[in-house]
């Protein structure tokens, strides 16, 4: 009761043009209307939260400075467009190299503990991502999962259980949840 909705948004590929282990903060690119969703949803009271797996970190392709550096850079260009996040979580393990981990995407990991930190519902919550592992959260969680065909998502729609969403990018996204009334 009287806990907030979330929209839980994968970075690479999602949320910023994919790079392949992104590790610059000049190569940030914001996918094309990406903003102007993030900005209907944080009017509608949606709680904004960046949930990311960083593999690239454990696997040594960058550094958890280089990691920090795009986040911030990320972090500055939404500030500057008016629509900052609430929260950004990152997991930088990799199984092969660091074994298993309650953080990395599709687990559960980074949504508890944004949902516990900032009083969210996650049953009452969206789950946006271009792979598969960034949407099957809401099937655990309760809430609803849409895969956007940018970065990797072609990829995966084929696959996509029949409860999660397909549509084109985050833009698309915000507006269907911003369609829905269960919220």
């Amino acid at each position: 009761m009287g806990l907030r909705s979330a929209v839980f948004i994968d970075r690479d590929g999602t949320l910023t043009l994919e790079r392949e282990y992104l590790s610059d903060p000049a190569s940030v690119r914001i996918a094309p209307g990406a903003i102007d969703a993030l900005s209907h949803l944080k009017e509608a009271g949606f709680a904004l939260v960046i949930v990311t797996n960083q593999s690239g970190i454990a696997c040594g392709y960058y550094t958890l400075e280089d990691y920090q550096a795009v986040a911030a850079r990320v972090d500055e260009v939404l500030e500057d467009a008016g629509v900052p996040v609430d929260m950004t979580l990152y997991c930088p393990h990799h199984p092969d190299i660091t074994g298993s981990c309650p953080c990395r995407k599709p687990r559960t990991g980074m949504y508890l503990e944004a949902a516990q930190e900032l009083d969210l519902d996650p049953s009452r919550s969206f789950y946006v991502g271009d792979k598969l592992k960034d949407v099957l959260p809401a099937l655990e969680l309760g809430g609803q999962g849409l895969l956007v065909r940018t970065g990797y998502g072609r990829q995966f729609e084929t696959s996509a259980p029949d409860s999660v969403v397909v549509v084109d990018d985050l833009d698309a996204a915000g507006k269907v949840i911003l369609e829905e009334t269960w919220r």
